[in-house]
């Protein structure tokens, strides 16, 4: 049975659009992440250093401060200048100044020095004993 126009084939058009992404936009994004990461290898490796840093002056401080403690408790008239390699890395002074900053006294300046990528450092602590 035929009625009519019912025979045409009915198409229904859609607007042609991608469900994908195209070439540039990838490459777009991949270089946005890249970017990002670059920023936050180039931060990473900075704390890195920062910590490494960080970890050497603690350990020199506390050469500094062990020494000083070491001479405050030794008899006043047995504190004397010296020096001492530690760990390889610190080289540690110390200065004994007779009578100064006054008569019966003595000024202890204790120094750790260090050689860390290239620059010298050091840590200086400064005490006054008495007999």
């Amino acid at each position: 049975m035929r009625c009519g126009d019912d025979n045409r084939a009915i198409t229904v058009s859609r607007p042609r659009r991608s469900r994908g992404f195209t070439l540039i936009e990838i490459m777009i994004a991949i270089f946005l992440l890249v970017v990002a990461m670059l920023g936050v290898i180039s931060v990473t490796v900075m704390v890195i250093k920062g910590n490494s840093f960080s970890k050497t002056m603690t350990t020199a401080t506390t050469l500094a401060a062990d020494k000083m403690e070491e001479l405050k408790n030794t008899a006043y008239a047995s504190v004397v200048s010296g020096n001492d390699t530690q760990e390889t890395l610190y080289t540690r002074t110390w200065v004994v100044t007779n009578n100064s900053p006054a008569t019966g006294m003595k000024t202890v300046v204790v120094t750790v020095a260090w050689n860390w990528q290239g620059n010298n450092h050091d840590v200086v602590l400064r005490s006054i004993v008495s007999e």
